[in-house]
């Protein structure tokens, strides 16, 4: 008997040719054939067909950054995401995680990024961290070793600091007929801890003649509760923000987060089953764009040179799932002074992907620590990402290589506004 809660029918579209293995990060660092992805896909075949246990699937599908490079790599289009959609789901209920898996999940998942109001107290809580003492005391004491798991403890040392955000509106007052009308979505973990960089793409859109309207009652995109396999939270928070942006007329619902808009361009998939959801998906996810595309096709002044040499990390998700890969590049040429150079590896997975460098701490830093010999090569002093959790990596990366004070890592929202504001 098939196990039918896994993505059988589309292994076979798998032909096992191996043109996924160069792309896939864990197959680099890890030279497993069971951690590349047409091993997962043979191991979730013969889980599926009873072959072998679902424990002996977990460790495989565990390691997978979920990067989906290989999608984008494979002849044959295999559909990747779906199987590897499947099993995490199947793992979650047929497996036993770990007290450390099911601390972040509760935590993360279900108490903090769903809820805008336990959201709003964990910003006070970073803002009054790294504004009183308490910052030194923690760092001095070396407590947060001893409380954190080893992944949170390494990357409390490169957090940005927390600012109050801006009030955000509708701008009505800056209408005019024929505007481009916008939703712009916050996302929960950069709109606590990259305000800024929400408050620089609204003033963006603003000055491109661009009518932003921030919708209320919008929630988490549900990327990290998929990821973890609960699909079940994932499809809930894809209705409360349907719902929520059903709320006006938009051209575009723009966000400035790499892995947010992978997620959201899926609702129609995650809900495909629903028939009272599926259109209403479907529209949505046809409407959304990254700022990166917004911005490209409009008529921004460039006033200010940005003299850095730089290279790009791009976000996996929005190349390999929003498939946007041009509109950051033209986006980067434009702005005078800024000398771009491309880099070796550039299209390989940084090693963030969601929470893994948390969960998967010393994978995560071996497939950083693989990647940052091409940028450091490239001698740049300036990595421009597009999403959040690279630009962490990116700022661990080059804490590892011991540059921190010759090398800055910035959103390419804030060197747009560097060069237009």
């Amino acid at each position: 008997m098939v196990d039918k809660r896994l993505a059988y029918q589309e292994t076979f579209d798998c032909v096992q040719c191996g043109y996924c293995l160069p792309a896939c990060p864990t197959y680099q660092t890890m030279n497993k054939e069971t951690h590349s992805p047409r091993g997962r896909i043979n191991l979730v075949k013969m889980a599926a067909e009873g072959k072998i246990s679902y424990d002996d699937l977990k460790e495989p599908i565990d390691m997978c950054l979920g990067c989906r490079a290989c999608e984008t790599a494979c002849p044959t289009n295999v559909q990747y995401g779906s199987i590897l959609e499947s099993a995490k789901e199947v793992l979650r209920i047929e497996t036993k995680r770990s007290k450390r898996e099911q601390f972040i999940e509760s935590a993360l998942f279900e108490k903090l990024l769903p809820h805008s109001s336990m959201l709003a107290i964990a910003k006070f809580g970073l803002l009054s961290y790294q504004r009183l003492p308490l910052q030194f005391a923690a760092r001095k004491t070396g407590i947060l070793n001893v409380v954190l798991p080893k992944g949170m403890a390494a990357f409390e040392s490169i957090i940005p600091k927390a600012e109050r955000s801006k009030e955000k509106k509708a701008y009505e007052e800056d209408a005019l007929p024929g505007t481009v009308k916008v939703a712009y979505f916050l996302g929960c973990l950069m709109d606590t801890m990259f305000s800024t960089i929400n408050d620089q793409a609204i003033q963006l859109l603003r000055k491109a003649g661009v009518h932003v309207t921030v919708v209320k009652d919008q929630s988490c995109c549900g990327a990290l509760q998929s990821h973890g396999g609960d699909l079940k939270t994932a499809r809930q928070l894809a209705k409360k923000n349907i719902e929520a942006f059903e709320s006006g007329s938009f051209d575009y619902i723009v966000s400035s987060i790499g892995g947010c808009g992978a997620m959201l361009v899926e609702y129609d998939h995650l809900l495909k089953d629903e028939p009272a959801w599926k259109e209403r998906a479907e529209r949505f996810s046809k409407k959304h764009a990254d700022i990166s595309m917004v911005l490209a096709q409009s008529n921004l002044t460039y006033n200010h040179h940005v003299h850095h040499t730089a290279v790009y990390q791009p976000s996996c998700h929005m190349t390999h799932v929003q498939k946007n890969v041009d509109a950051p590049l033209e986006l980067i040429a434009k702005v005078p002074g800024l000398n771009y150079v491309p880099m070796d590896k550039q299209d390989l997975c940084c090693g963030s992907a969601g929470i893994y460098n948390i969960v998967n701490y010393e994978a995560s830093m071996d497939i950083l620590d693989y990647k940052m010999p091409a940028v450091v090569s490239a001698k740049p002093d300036l990595i421009i990402t597009t999403n959040p959790g690279c630009h962490l990596q990116m700022k661990m990366g080059v804490e590892r290589e011991g540059m921190s004070h010759q090398i800055q890592v910035k959103h390419l929202v804030e060197v747009i506004a560097e060069s237009c504001l």
